[in-house]
């Protein structure tokens, strides 16, 4: 199996790429920008596999993307690039639109190119994966659950860009027939993070016994998904899912973001004793512009229709990431100098230093 994954060195692409190496012993391609997020240490257990490829390139490319694809010649491309930080897309929704929605395009077209040169068992067996978010479908009130039929309701710059990426991909399956298939994800966590989400960046500022900036009231609630779960999941939806349909991969495992600092304090609190509890850094701060309420997926036709399940609970998923980073500072150590941990998504006068090493 010879597989196109871009953004592979991003915190879900790299998981992928180190998933489909180490686990499954396909050939990879990683086509990566290397933006601020993207970090090839995440990759050092594969880097030296014969089995994996590095391509520092640009999506929105599309001479590269074109000669990338015909040269490594994919039976699938698994497309994770993306600029996904909502804060981000508050101050500065243009990166988003170009690598998101403009990146996306360029992508397709340089894949449909190559898929039409297919032989009809080679075109019939290719797959474009298309990973996306929940965050498309806008917020949930405090009952019911995201399907792979909810409309459309974004709420931020990330958020609509990515519901146009959706549209672009499945508009690609309707109108020239190539076999894509569009996943919608809850909020991921685990190892190998990039320290502005919340559950990374509270983890490093309690380890230093900094502030825990939380937004509000810490009333927001999401559903969070082990990232090692996601990437099976993405890999069995590659090999079994239905070309032109949608799958929402969730880990039911709801939790108030107050809930989830505190939950990493207790932890950490066990890990490395300090003179006072953590949950007493804890401090509320102006909440986000259009923050949506809650989220959370309904991960039924996945579970009934493919067989998957995710493997960690919530605690033990977590229970892990804190013990990784605890382990793990030649990782996150030098990520300072790319993100000293301000506050992103407010005006200038509101920002603050979180993330300190």
């Amino acid at each position: 199996m010879r597989v196109i994954v871009t953004g592979g060195a991003g915190f879900i692409g790299s998981a992928l790429v180190r998933y489909l190496i180490g686990e499954m012993g396909y050939q990879v391609l990683n086509i990566d920008k290397l933006t601020y997020a993207g970090n090839t240490q995440s990759l050092l257990s594969v880097r030296s596999n014969p089995l994996y490829q590095f391509l520092h390139a640009d999506i929105c490319d599309a001479e590269a993307m074109g000669k990338a694809i015909e040269t490594f010649a994919p039976d699938r491309i698994m497309h994770l690039a993306a600029e996904s930080h909502v804060d981000r897309s508050i101050t500065g929704a243009s990166a988003f639109i170009q690598t998101n929605v403009v990146g996306t395009f360029t992508l397709l077209d340089a894949a449909r190119a190559y898929w039409e040169k297919l032989g009809d068992t080679e075109r019939a067996a290719f797959r474009f994966i298309h990973v996306s978010t929940d965050e498309v479908y806008g917020s949930l009130g405090p009952s019911g659950l995201f399907t792979e039929t909810t409309p459309y309701d974004p709420s931020s710059p990330y958020s609509a860009s990515k519901a146009a990426s959706d549209h672009l991909a499945k508009a690609w399956h309707r109108t020239y027939g190539m076999p894509i298939i569009t996943t919608n994800c809850s909020n991921n966590y685990g190892p190998y993070h990039f320290p502005e989400k919340l559950i990374p960046l509270t983890i490093l500022s309690a380890i230093s016994m900094r502030s825990l900036p939380v937004y509000g009231t810490g009333e927001n609630i999401r559903d969070w998904l082990y990232v090692e779960d996601h990437v099976r999941a993405l890999d069995l939806i590659a090999t079994k899912g239905q070309p032109g349909e949608t799958y929402n991969v969730g880990g039911r495992n709801e939790r108030r973001n107050i809930d989830v600092v505190r939950s990493i304090c207790e932890i950490l609190d066990k890990l490395q004793p300090s003179s006072r509890p953590r949950e007493t850094l804890i401090e509320f701060v102006q909440d986000r512009p259009g923050h949506d309420a809650r989220y959370a997926i309904d991960a039924s036709r996945l579970e009934n229709e493919l067989g998957w399940r995710a493997m960690e609970t919530f605690e033990t998923g977590l229970a892990k990431t804190v013990a990784w980073y605890l382990e793990n500072d030649w990782w996150w150590k030098p990520l300072s100098s790319r993100y000293a941990g301000d506050r992103l998504g407010l005006r200038e006068d509101l920002v603050a230093s979180r993330f300190e090493t």
